[in-house]
């Protein structure tokens, strides 16, 4: 049987470990500097504050990655990821290559399949495939856990441009994590060294060294590294949409996991798992994209009021009760059915303001009545009319993606 006993004690002291890495502590920083930036951008496309959250959030990133990294952890161990003759120091470098067509190939997805391909049809790099996919798999597998836990959380409010042409109202979803992770070493069966010795079925990857894998003696040694999350949520909520986003996620990552241990006993699965890697990552890219452009909008203007796209935390407008896809009627008996006459009104607002308005899925109509200090903003992102020129741009192409793209539209001219 599996020895629990001794290998989940040794995985939480290797995390422990992870926390006197200089490097986990770089990376917790650089995903504070994330989270700044997300901050910086709401202060910039609608003028809200920047909130003195930015390092409770991190904070909350650092904990959902230390269970993420637990979780991670355990799936390497009991799989028998190794890192000893994979080729592993590859992957980055191919990474940041890919990234200068697009930002979002900066992922090993489509770092692994390329690296694969390659080994299999001219015989470079010398990499380990299997273990190579199983940890793009796990890594996956960990963040679709993330997401579905934390995904939604900070939602930034933005406008879209539809394929009409049309400005909505939505959400992009951002998150980043730092994520401490256990990774086995082969130290080969003759070498005397505290390790853990696993029986003889284990491990269903093959070690990338040669020896008997019954008799091969393992260690523990902690790998830091940085997950990110990135997403649109129109025609959901944040919550729905990360949650269906981790479901696809998820399932990628457990095909791409059983292809990378099948692939060691059947030759032709080698191709397909190298192949599924980047292009199946793209495949639940395109659908996430494609259900919520299809979609029935949110975020639109409602028949009467001005609908509410976001709301800033302990705001006027929050502590009214006002949340994202409510519909704002009345403010201080005035009607507001635009954004103008909603900006006209709130010039000359404050003291005690009535605010009527529908809240919730079930649009159940509420009276509240709120004090509003002279100079403060009222708190609330209202959806677009459908007009307005500011919109965020979709586009991740890099320097060599735009300049193909300049290119060839010179081409056809």
């Amino acid at each position: 049987m599996f020895p629990f006993s001794q290998v989940l004690p040794a995985v939480v002291l290797t995390l422990v470990r992870a926390l006197f890495d200089p490097m986990f502590w770089v990376v917790v920083l650089l995903v504070a500097l994330q989270y700044r930036r997300m901050a910086a951008a709401r202060r910039e496309f609608f003028g809200l504050p920047v909130t003195n959250g930015v390092w409770r959030d991190t904070l909350a990133a650092t904990g959902y990655g230390f269970l993420g990294g637990f979780l991670g952890s355990f799936l390497m161990v009991l799989i028998g990821l190794s890192l000893s003759g994979s080729g592993l120091v590859y992957l980055w470098p191919v990474a940041i290559l890919l990234m200068l067509i697009n930002a979002r190939f900066l992922c090993f997805a489509y770092a692994g399949g390329v690296l694969s391909l390659s080994n299999l049809l001219f015989g470079f790099p010398e990499i380990h495939i299997a273990q190579v996919l199983a940890l793009v798999a796990v890594l996956h597998l960990v963040e679709s856990a993330l997401i579905l836990t934390s995904g939604h959380l900070g939602a930034v409010p933005v406008y879209f441009k539809s394929p009409g042409g049309r400005v909505i109202g939505g959400f992009t979803l951002q998150r980043f994590w730092p994520i401490p992770i256990v990774a086995l070493a082969v130290l080969g069966p003759a070498v005397v060294q505290q390790g853990v010795a696993m029986p003889e079925w284990w491990p269903l990857l093959k070690p990338g060294v040669s020896g008997d894998a019954a008799n091969l003696v393992y260690t523990l040694i902690p790998v830091v590294a940085g997950l990110g999350y990135g997403d649109l949520a129109i025609s959901r909520t944040p919550g729905e949409k990360s949650r269906l986003s981790a479901l696809f996620l998820g399932v990628y990552s457990l095909c791409l996991l059983l292809l990378a241990v099948l692939c060691q006993y059947v030759r032709i699965l080698a191709f397909v798992a190298a192949v599924f890697s980047p292009l199946g990552h793209e495949m639940v890219i395109y659908i996430g994209k494609k259900m919520e452009f299809r979609g029935r909008p949110l975020f639109v203007p409602p028949s009467r009021g001005v609908g509410v796209l976001d709301v800033v935390p302990d705001s006027t407008a929050w502590r009214a009760g006002i949340r994202s896809g409510d519909v704002v009627l009345f403010l201080n008996q005035h009607p507001v059915n635009s954004r103008p006459e909603l900006e006209m009104v709130l010039a000359d607002l404050w003291g005690p303001v009535e605010v009527q308005f529908l809240h919730g899925p079930e649009q159940v109509f509420r009276r509240e009545v709120v004090f509003r200090a002279p100079g403060r903003p009222f708190g609330f992102v209202p959806v677009p009319d459908g007009g307005e020129e500011e919109a965020m741009d979709l586009s991740t192409a890099g320097p060599l993606g735009r300049w193909w793209q300049d290119f060839w539209r010179r081409i056809r001219g």
